[in-house]
């Protein structure tokens, strides 16, 4: 039986049917009822929250992930570089500024 689940699409499958009763055994217990005024809306600790929500730009999000996947990724190839391999540390070291150096251009416009 252990080596039948090392198998994946019978793991997914058990693993699939075992979620499946557990979230019918758990809507056993769920509230049930009539809808009530605020049942639909969104739960902010207790704050009524209005319709009207500001949406967010992700233009300022993105050149802070992008960086931190660089620097991320950089010290990963880095720290496990070969001990002889010298060379390639320092070309990704280069690729990784000139990278940044694209991502943080004085005109700010990341993608032009």
């Amino acid at each position: 039986m252990n080596l039948l689940l090392l198998i994946p699409p019978l793991a997914f499958i058990v693993m699939l049917l075992l979620s499946l009763g557990l979230s019918g055994f758990a809507s056993l217990f769920s509230a049930k009822g009539k809808a009530s005024a605020g049942k639909g809306q969104a739960y902010a600790c207790g704050q009524n929250v209005e319709d009207n929500r500001i949406q967010p730009d992700y233009n300022e999000f993105f050149p802070i992930a992008f960086f931190f996947t660089i620097m991320h990724v950089s010290v990963l190839i880095i720290a496990t570089a070969p001990k002889g391999e010298w060379l390639m540390a320092v070309l990704f070291i280069a690729v990784a500024l000139l990278a940044l150096r694209v991502l943080f251009r004085r005109d700010g416009n990341v993608c032009d």
